[in-house]
């Protein structure tokens, strides 16, 4: 008895290294056996690999939000460097980008599965050397056609797709329990982006151009970056066979009302985010002539890049709090704040206090970077427990599945935002001469989504069937 119940325990004490994977590296950074939900293979030796794919990850996402915005800034920069564009050019050269790069990251969330998440960061990142080496070029000329400059600023679109085959590269590399904070990383690096592309650029064309306005600068400095980035995923990153591509989950996602709702609550949050980050440099260069000065012009456009910043930096928060307080809450308190901050800049305007003008913009990207943590909170949440699926009695599995790629399609749609609100500005400004009515528009918009989101997600009858969203 003695020695059986001996031979018991042994055989208990070694089951669980018996159960663990053993990793196999094989050529190519492609790695096998990949399991990040068992503990003791994440603990041995699955955390410190997903950490590095993670970091190279961010700093390729971040470069690819770098040249999805760097026409933003450029074209404020157009006129003093001899080109003759109007407005209506000015916000087609400001929102193709986005419109660009929200439809590639439909097909960007397969490539991963594809190709490989290391081998696609390699080609991801070299795309980016062409629409920075094509506005350098492009804007060297004064007399490039408005045709060419619009083909290239859409190219930098590439940019854009990159989110889409990031986040969904570095959801395979971590376990359910740490993917969100991981995830929320991810986005918030490559969200800031867009804040460093508008820092940099003004002083880069001008106050580094010794008197002139030098704008092919704008695209030459990220060249060595976007190599860095490449170089670091070809030798750092991995492939991992286990990340396999989800299309039927796709499909069936979009069957799901949820999901067009969620897109919609998104296009309100991530689209103002990126819309407004688009359009605040020529905003503050339009309703501000007396920043038109050389060197004071390139000061208050650097300000500019203070939207996009803090806009990324209190996302990771909406979705801490929206785990606090449920995600649904958040999004329209989120709703509310954008209502009554463009209402009171609106108000405001006629005073001409530049001060004033860029605080109530920052907290309106304060809002929307809550927004968006809080609304990317609620999906995996809705699909869990209200989703056809859900509520048909599906697997947890089946219903994270649906959620996953849900994520994918919201973010894709909702990055049209940043082709929306361009657009509306351009057609406020053609027909009345001013972007007010525009913006009281963009109120009756954000009303609108708050009113969606309570309806559907925070009244008290639905609150009982639903649970805390």
């Amino acid at each position: 008895m003695t020695v059986d119940r001996s031979t018991e325990i042994l055989t208990k004490e070694k089951a669980p290294t018996a159960l663990v994977p053993e990793l196999e590296h094989r050529p190519g950074r492609w790695i096998a056996n990949w399991d990040a939900e068992n503990k003791e293979q994440w603990e041995t030796a699955g955390r410190s690999i997903a950490k590095r794919n993670l970091y190279w990850s961010i700093f390729a996402e971040f470069l690819g939000f770098v040249v999805w915005q760097l026409w933003s800034i450029v074209v404020v920069q157009l006129p003093a460097a001899g080109f003759k564009f109007d407005t209506n050019q000015i916000f087609w050269l400001i929102s193709i980008p986005s419109l660009v790069g929200a439809t590639l990251r439909i097909p960007y969330t397969f490539m991963v599965p594809r190709f490989g998440g290391r081998n696609w960061t390699i080609v991801s990142a070299l795309l980016l050397l062409i629409p920075t080496a094509g506005l350098a070029l492009c804007v060297s000329t004064p007399g490039t056609p408005f045709g060419v400059m619009l083909l290239v600023a859409g190219l930098a679109g590439f940019g854009g797709g990159n989110f889409a085959s990031s986040m969904a590269n570095i959801t395979f590399f971590y376990p359910a329990r740490e993917k969100g904070w991981a995830l929320g990383l991810n986005a918030a690096g490559g969200n800031l982006g867009a804040a460093i592309a508008q820092l940099v650029v003004p002083i880069a064309v001008t106050l580094l151009a010794a008197g002139t306005v030098n704008l092919p600068m704008a695209g030459l400095i990220w060249i060595p970056l976007i190599l860095v980035a490449a170089f670091g995923a070809w030798k750092y990153m991995n492939n991992l066979t286990s990340a396999k591509g989800d299309a039927a989950g796709s499909i069936a996602a979009l069957k799901e009302p949820h999901l067009w709702i969620m897109a919609f609550l998104y296009i309100g949050t991530f689209g103002s985010f990126i819309g407004f980050s688009g359009v605040f440099p020529k905003l503050i260069h339009d309703y501000f002539p007396a920043f038109s000065s050389f060197h004071l012009g390139a000061v208050a456009l650097s300000l500019a890049f203070l939207g996009p910043l803090v806009g990324s930096l209190t996302r990771p928060y909406g979705g801490r709090m929206a785990d606090r307080m449920g995600g649904a809450r958040m999004t329209v308190a989120a709703f509310a704040a954008m209502a009554v901050i463009t209402l009171t800049m609106i108000w405001t305007l006629p005073l001409k206090n530049f001060w004033l003008f860029l605080v109530l913009f920052l907290m309106l990207f304060t809002a929307s970077g809550f927004g968006n943590g809080a609304t990317y909170r609620m999906i995996p949440v809705i699909f869990a427990t209200s989703s056809r699926a859900a509520r048909s009695g599906a697997s947890p599995a089946n219903t994270a599945r649906l959620a996953s790629s849900s994520l994918g399609l919201i973010s894709a749609i909702g990055a049209y935002g940043g082709f929306v609100i361009p657009q509306v500005l351009n057609a406020s400004s053609t027909a009345s001469g001013s972007y007010t009515p525009a913006f009281y528009g963009f109120v009756g918009a954000y009303v609108l989504m708050l009113i969606v989101c309570w309806g559907f997600y925070l009244r008290k009858a639905d609150r009982n069937a639903m649970g805390h969203i």
